[in-house]
């Protein structure tokens, strides 16, 4: 032999019986099963009570408790949400009683915007850039930009300022807006804009002294919103990875350091992949803070209706 070791004898190695284990998979927590023509309760039970499967009940769970307590249940959302078609599931939940909120990014009101003025939205975005037509369509520039005018002129926000501006329009596809359903039910939408970051940026339209103004205001609104998560609320962020998650981060900062109560609250990540930020804002956040953090990984157009029938099965 190279070496003068010997191999380690197990011999004396301490064992236990395995009944006495303490173990994280037990026979109750595993899936059951589903048959043709059950109901939507029986799917949800027939989850397996593990991991993800378990989560998702517990946010269910955890937003119907927010809801009896009158408590905030706040959702900031990037624009896949929309571009993946759920926003009929989104305002079936407002008219529930299930948002309190809506923090979106800039591309999310472009989107929603688009699909209430046409019906259509989401372009081909290498075709556009070959025959460098990407990013031009004349009326979604023009009405989004302008509200961003009007919304600086009044001192208002840009979030609530589409919202009004696409019900007096009475566009067609206005009953699938987020903007246009919220404000009809007062919930406050807000916007944070990375200047550049979207299309309506590169028209003549556009002006970055309303565009700052305005998504500032909403940042103060949106701050509003967070100074109101105490124990039990719950904080959504679904489809963000950055930009939003960095806004929930300050939001939480300057209503703490204004002396206020932010803590104890659920904070939940939907999301395609894990991201660092949007893992640290709001579910490890929400656990610093005294709460709960849940994460939950996979396609936005599969969990969030799934979450939106476990509530709907479970406040019953």
């Amino acid at each position: 032999m190279a070496h003068d070791l010997k191999p380690l004898s197990f011999d004396k190695v301490k064992r236990y019986p395995l009944a006495g284990r303490q173990s994280k998979v037990n026979r109750g927590d595993l899936a059951k099963p589903v048959k043709a023509g059950e109901s939507a309760a029986a799917f949800l039970e027939s989850l397996p009570n593990i991991l993800a499967g378990a989560d998702l009940k517990s946010v269910a769970k955890a937003m119907i408790r927010a809801k009896s307590k009158d408590l905030p249940i706040l959702w900031s959302m990037g624009a896949h949400v929309i571009k993946v078609g759920l926003t009929p599931v989104l305002i079936d939940l407002m008219e529930a009683g299930f948002v309190s909120g809506i923090a979106l990014n800039g591309a999310g009101i472009i989107h929603d915007s688009e699909l209430a003025m046409s019906g259509k939205t989401s372009e081909d975005v290498p075709k556009a850039m070959e025959d460098r037509s990407f990013g031009m369509a004349l009326e979604t520039s023009q009405f989004i930009n302008e509200a961003t005018l009007k919304a600086y002129k009044e001192k208002a926000g840009l979030g609530e300022t589409l919202g009004r501006l696409l019900v007096d329009k009475n566009f067609s596809g206005i009953g699938d807006s987020l903007l246009a359903q919220a404000y009809l039910r007062k919930i406050p939408v807000t916007v944070h804009v990375a200047i550049g970051g979207d299309i309506i940026h590169m028209h003549p339209e556009a002006s970055g002294e309303a565009i700052g103004a305005s998504s500032f205001y909403d940042f103060q609104v949106f701050c509003t919103l967070v100074s109101g998560l105490v124990r039990d609320s719950v904080l959504l962020n679904v489809g963000s990875a950055v930009i939003l998650p960095v806004v929930i981060e300050k939001a939480i900062a300057v209503c703490r350091n204004l002396g206020y109560p932010v803590e104890g609250f659920v904070g939940v990540n939907f999301d395609f992949i894990r991201h660092y930020r949007s893992h640290l804002n709001p579910v490890t956040r929400a656990k610093d803070l005294k709460g709960t953090g849940y994460e939950l990984i996979g396609h936005h157009e599969l969990l969030i209706p799934l979450l939106a029938l476990a509530i709907k099965e479970y406040a019953k």
